[in-house]
């Protein structure tokens, strides 16, 4: 039992009621009933991991994601995270974040990770990190691959909030899981190389198939310019992140100071 995870589950569903958030939800039963998973979803906006947990409510499970240190520091949000049993990702101490995740995987929990790390600009599925194929590995457990559009329409980077009643359709799909292989010798680095590159062409294909039937509108932000949208493609989007990291690590030289 746990009454925080489901009261808030159940304040969410009463806000997405209240937006009137149409979901389409398939392959749930995908999500095993027992056993530790990696969940790794695409991230498309900053309410993802809200919509994300949904299919886990088939088989009455939860999914603990990974998420900034920042968000936990917080007085408002921190409590609810460590609450809800969520796992603090801190930069500058990745190692430690990853060994949970890893622990949680190891006695039976759902991990939810954004192998893109931060939010795709072209809603095109970005280059992955092996985190999620690494902890994967190490622990035995699956990946389950899991797609989501339209969550960008709600509130996503660059542009303003639309929580108000949208009646904003999102679809989401659970893929098949994917088993890690075994490996001896404890070098895990070619493995989870090929791991990643499987899982990000499986989410590439489940995104292609999600996207045919919804109704894109053409010239629209928060379409794929592949799509006639006015997203930035892959590439642009890229540089605006190397742009936009390049300019976060100037203000903590600035910050800190002379050394």
């Amino acid at each position: 039992m746990e009454p925080v995870y489901r009261t808030i589950i159940g304040l969410a569903r009463t806000v997405f009621f209240a937006q009137g958030l149409k979901f389409d939800v398939r392959g749930a039963e995908r999500i095993p009933a027992t056993g530790g998973a990696v969940i790794a979803v695409n991230h498309t906006g900053y309410l993802d991991f809200t919509y994300a947990g949904l299919p886990a409510r088939t088989p009455k499970r939860y999914i603990r994601f990974m998420a900034k240190k920042e968000v936990f520091d917080s007085r408002v949000s921190g409590p609810i995270m460590r609450a809800l049993k969520h796992i603090p990702v801190d930069r500058g101490a990745g190692a430690d974040s990853y060994q949970a995740a890893v622990d949680y995987l190891r006695r039976g929990e759902l991990v939810g990770v954004y192998p893109e790390a931060t939010i795709s600009r072209s809603y095109e599925i970005k280059g992955f990190k092996s985190g999620a194929a690494r902890m994967s590995i190490e622990s035995g457990a699956p990946i389950i691959p899991m797609v989501m559009w339209g969550a960008q329409r709600v509130w996503t980077k660059g542009h303003p909030k639309r929580l108000g009643r949208t009646n904003t359709p999102i679809s989401i799909a659970v893929g098949e899981p994917i088993v890690p292989p075994v490996v001896e010798g404890g070098d895990i680095s070619a493995a989870a190389t090929e791991l990643t590159e499987r899982l990000r062409s499986t989410m590439q294909d489940m995104l292609l198939e999600l996207q045919k039937d919804y109704r894109h509108e053409p010239g629209a932000y928060w379409v794929p310019a592949r799509l006639g949208g006015s997203a930035p493609t892959l590439e642009e989007a890229d540089a605006l992140d190397a742009a936009e990291a390049q300019e976060r690590a100037a203000r903590r030289k600035t910050a800190s100071g002379p050394q």
